[in-house]
């Protein structure tokens, strides 16, 4: 199987070249990516433990699916792709915010956005060791006990989300 190819961009978010999967992580270049926070009907989040196969915080927490955006493809695009290949599901996903590429994001340029579907999940394997459904405040607790679980973009994504995301989830 060919190497992911990458849109490598600057911190504005504009395409300044391409590179592999591999040396955009290697060299930390700055590129693209979604998250894709899933809902019950409940209001618990399904939390995914990635896959020990996985390059990057192998057997960690993070979004219920997220991914990177191939070369030339656009957020849009990519988030459903994403929540196909890692959760089999799909529906009517709603933008909820852009994150600047950092430290806190893995490098890459970040758009959260939400489903609420009570389908249940058919996870990759190849992708994912197991996905449950918690309520915010179990995520919360459970990070606290311990940190290093967790995938920083997901921590800086899942604090986002309980200040300002589930607010305006209410209103």
């Amino acid at each position: 199987m060919a190497e992911e190819i990458f849109d490598v961009v600057d911190a504005h978010d504009r395409v300044v070249g391409q590179a592999p999967r591999s040396v955009v992580h290697a060299q930390k270049l700055l590129h693209r990516a979604v998250h894709i926070f899933v809902f019950n009907s409940r209001g618990e989040l399904l939390l995914q433990k990635r896959s020990a196969l996985k390059d990057e915080y192998p057997l960690c927490y993070t979004s219920s699916a997220s991914g990177h955006l191939g070369a030339g493809e656009t957020y849009e695009a990519a988030a459903p792709r994403e929540l196909a290949e890692e959760l089999g599901l799909n529906g009517r996903l709603e933008w909820l915010a852009k994150f600047a590429a950092g430290p806190e994001t893995s490098q890459e340029h970040t758009v959260l956005y939400r489903l609420t579907s009570d389908e249940p999940p058919r996870v990759d394997p190849q992708e994912i060791d197991a996905a449950t459904f918690h309520p915010l405040d179990e995520i919360a607790a459970m990070r606290a006990r311990e940190p290093e679980l967790f995938s920083p973009c997901f921590v800086t994504l899942f604090e986002w989300y309980r200040k300002r995301g589930a607010a305006n989830e209410r209103k």
